[in-house]
């Protein structure tokens, strides 16, 4: 089955951007399509992926995800087809097949396929109770096996990978948080802030092994151990592995698209062919991948309106994004360079009492990194005076306590 192509723009994908591309797109001042056709590779309507922590610890249900009722796609004249997802594209005929057999032409086409768990490439993955933890359908399989088993083992120890050690533990598993890097959050804390981070986390029930590697995972049938690359063993029922992405870039490459760690897309958000765009974490510009949401929603504006205005200049700039998370209820905040080197001072503000902690690094008189942890309220601020690159020499005394003295001073 298929329908006609005039001026109808396809959607491969419908996580959180491509939501954020439907809602700029229909905002705009021009609009060129007849149809918009959006093919979602899961069976639920795009929902909010942040909150999917939530949902594992309990503290959430599956309702609050929702992004937008199925009234405002019918206002938009938007069709969703849920648990359909596009197989191949053919860019000679200019259309899309999707798992179920439908042929959609296109105008333009969109590929926002996300991402996936990446491979540890280690013996044993293919067991029963080894996941990942990215989608819905993720959470509630852990949900499930939390109420039939004791034990897990979370293979990576950043944000992702936290958090479903944290929901796990919630549940009432026994969880093991297995880190290669010396310390938690490696890309977003200094190792003071990841050892208090730690201890914190350690105080609330969690084990956490850092500096070591999983070299296989053991189990006939169903996984019941992990093998570390310092030859001890830790027993789990379980599994999770959180140890970074890899972007959905299959169908893209079986077209011919550019690819290389992801899709190669020019600044305007289209790839080698000039009918297909992509954006969020399937995409690369100039070597750069973007794996956190805000850059996503800042390409579905520049995206937007370059598949709406004929003689656009929009253009995508990646920008310095600062990391604000909450770990356990444990506010964390990093921008900019988070390691010290040759060329940089630091300043250390530290109450141990309350395990607060703020690193700030300076060269030349400027503010270039920022980590803090405990208290985040400055966090703006300081991601403010990076991002502008002010002297700081007139209260550079002060810079460890914030905004209000500094401007005091």
């Amino acid at each position: 089955m298929s329908t006609g192509s005039e001026h109808t723009l396809v959607i491969c994908g419908h996580g959180l951007v491509a939501q954020r591309l439907l809602e700029q797109l229909v905002q705009q001042r021009h609009q060129p399509y007849r149809q918009i056709v959006v093919f979602n590779g899961e069976g639920t309507p795009a929902y909010n992926r942040i909150q999917l922590s939530s949902v594992l610890a309990g503290s959430a249900d599956e309702n609050s995800l929702t992004l937008c009722p199925p009234d405002w796609f019918r206002q938009h004249k938007i069709v969703v087809h849920q648990g359909d997802p596009v197989v191949s594209i053919d860019r000679d005929s200019q259309s899309v097949t999707t798992a179920s057999g439908y042929v959609q032409p296109y105008t333009r086409l969109v590929l926002a396929t996300g991402s996936s768990s990446a491979n540890l490439g280690v013996k044993g993955e293919h067991l029963e109770n080894v996941m990942g933890f990215r989608d819905l359908n993720d959470t509630r399989k852990l949900i499930g096996l939390s109420q039939r088993h004791r034990r897990a083992v979370v293979i990576g120890g950043g944000f992702l990978g936290l958090e479903a050690a944290e929901g796990l533990r919630s549940r009432g598993m026994a969880v093991t948080v297995l880190h290669r890097s010396p310390h938690l959050l490696n890309r977003q804390l200094d190792e003071t802030g990841g050892a208090l981070l730690e201890e914190a986390l350690t105080s609330r029930g969690l084990t956490i092994r850092t500096h070591v590697s999983p070299v296989s995972l053991l189990g006939r049938n169903v996984v019941r151990a992990v093998e570390l690359d310092d030859e001890t063993l830790v027993s789990t029922d379980l599994v999770v592995i959180a140890a970074g992405i890899s972007p959905n870039i299959q169908i893209a490459k079986a077209a011919g698209l550019l690819c290389k760690r992801a899709i190669v897309v020019d600044p305007g958000l289209t790839t080698s062919d000039p009918n297909i765009h992509a954006l969020g974490e399937c995409c690369q510009l100039e070597g750069e991948t973007f794996g956190l949401v805000e850059p996503g929603y800042q390409q579905a504006a520049v995206l937007a309106n370059v598949l709406t205005e004929p003689d656009s200049t929009a253009t995508f700039q990646p920008s310095m994004i600062p990391t604000r998370l909450k770990i356990s209820g444990i506010p964390i905040y990093s921008c900019g360079q988070t390691q010290a080197d040759k060329d940089t001072e630091s300043v250390v503000w530290q109450d141990y009492e309350t395990n607060r902690y703020c690193r700030l690094l300076i060269r030349d008189q400027r503010l270039v990194g920022a980590v803090l942890v405990g208290d985040t309220s400055d966090g703006p601020w300081y991601s403010e005076r990076i991002q502008q690159a002010d002297d700081i020499s007139d209260y550079r005394a002060h810079l460890a306590f914030g905004k209000h003295y500094c401007e005091a001073a």
